[in-house]
């Protein structure tokens, strides 16, 4: 007896429907007379609509089941379809290929769009730029103090500066000095029970406890804390 595996047969282009459906579509196109295969053309949609009886008020069900129907025959069915009839190369279109910028960033704690506002900065006047030069200072210490978790030097931020406009903006370290400075303080460290209810009683004006009374064995003791 030959054995039938399911590795020997052929390539189920619709899985959902089962194999029994691509054999009917496969007899399908075994049949010469073209009414009698429009006929059990319609019969095998109707079959197809009742495995998914819950998509039968959804819009286009029917065009979908006939879309199926010339896709599990590998487009090779030829019936007349109420709906026109779908090629390969439709279903096959290949998405439009995205373009990725290849930019290397320099300074990847400012971020690019740093580098962007000095280049468009440096294209014109200093008299037109000197508000906008003193917020991207101040933005380069808020974000060089976030990634470093250290204060910047004045002498960092005017480098980077005069090296990513490649000299066109220039500024002393005593206009720096001038400057409000605002970093971004980071997150401390979450109290642990102990230390959060020292601090409760301490903001309540309580004195802490540094030992309580407990009973052990019938006898009185006192658990000191040193």
């Amino acid at each position: 007896m030959k054995k039938n595996y399911n590795y020997t047969r052929r390539k189920l282009y619709l899985p959902e429907y089962g194999r029994h459906i691509h054999e009917m579509i496969d007899s399908l196109m075994l049949i010469e007379d073209r009414h009698e295969r429009n006929r059990q053309a319609r019969a095998v949609i109707a079959v197809m609509g009742n495995l998914f009886p819950l998509l039968r008020d959804t819009a286009d069900f029917t065009h979908k089941l006939w879309d199926h129907l010339f896709i599990m025959s590998d487009f090779q069915l030829d019936v007349d379809s109420p709906y026109p009839r779908p090629s390969r190369e439709d279903l096959t279109v290949k998405p439009r290929r995205l373009n990725y910028t290849q930019d290397r960033i320099t300074h990847k704690h400012y971020g690019k769009y740093l580098e962007r506002m000095v280049r468009a900065l440096a294209e014109k006047e200093p008299s037109q730029t000197s508000e906008a030069v003193d917020c991207l200072v101040r933005y380069m210490r808020s974000k060089s103090f976030e990634y470093n978790q250290e204060h910047p030097s004045n002498e960092v931020i005017v480098k980077d500066l005069n090296r990513m406009s490649d000299g066109a903006i220039t500024i002393d370290e005593e206009a720096l000095n001038n400057l409000r400075i605002d970093y971004k303080q980071h997150f401390s460290a979450r109290p642990t029970r102990g230390q959060a209810a020292r601090n409760n009683r301490s903001q309540k004006g309580q004195q802490p406890r540094h030992g309580r009374n407990f009973t052990k064995n019938n006898a009185q003791h006192r658990n000191l804390q040193k």
